[in-house]
């Protein structure tokens, strides 16, 4: 008989840089199947974005209360990325797991390297943006982020894209230069779970 644990959807990480596309995705994905999905809520220590909601889009926490969770062994994986830092809990992805739900978490490289090394038995997704110059035309088009953090974005999406390109490390990259084919592409991987 197999494990309880092999009876549970496996988890899906997505990752990529910021402005590839996963927010979008990831937003059609819930709509599409509601109560199928659910999000592993990351801690960070950065303030929220207008229209953000504590507990949602992240549990904003303090600095302090993030290091105790480090120091208590509560996080999967956690990064520190421009000044903050970010992280899954444990407690997240039990969370969704035990609503039976496909847990997906979103992340950073970091966090898919320290991801690999636990017993997850995750499914890992890269998205990918068609190029570096149309990833600083998203990044300029949200008008959140001034030009130091848009330099710091781009200098880490090349780590990200270049990082992508090793063997055995995503199950699947898709490249987002074409909005409804990378959502088919995107739909299936999470959806039709091998």
């Amino acid at each position: 008989m197999a494990p309880a644990s092999n009876l549970k959807p496996r988890p899906i990480v997505v990752s990529g840089p910021s402005g590839s596309g996963k927010s979008t995705l990831l937003k059609r994905l819930f709509e599409q199947y509601p109560g199928r999905f659910g999000f592993s809520v990351s801690h960070t220590t950065r303030q929220p974005r207008p229209g953000e909601e504590d507990g949602v889009a992240y549990n904003f926490v303090t600095r302090d209360a993030f290091l105790k969770l480090i120091d208590e062994n509560g996080f999967i994986e956690h990064a520190e990325f421009s000044g903050n830092l970010y992280g899954t809990s444990v407690q997240a992805v039990k969370s969704v797991a035990e609503k039976g739900q496909t847990c997906i978490l979103d992340i950073e490289m970091e966090g898919v390297k320290q991801v690999k090394k636990t017993d997850l038995n995750a499914r890992y997704l890269f998205l990918q943006p068609p190029s570096v110059e149309i990833l600083e035309k998203r990044l300029r088009g949200r008008g959140t982020d001034k030009e130091e953090a848009i330099q710091k974005r781009l200098k880490q999406a090349a780590k990200e894209i270049e990082y992508s390109k090793t063997t055995g490390v995503h199950d699947q990259i898709i490249v987002n230069d074409d909005l409804e084919k990378a959502w088919e592409e995107f739909r299936t991987f999470c959806v039709d779970e091998s």
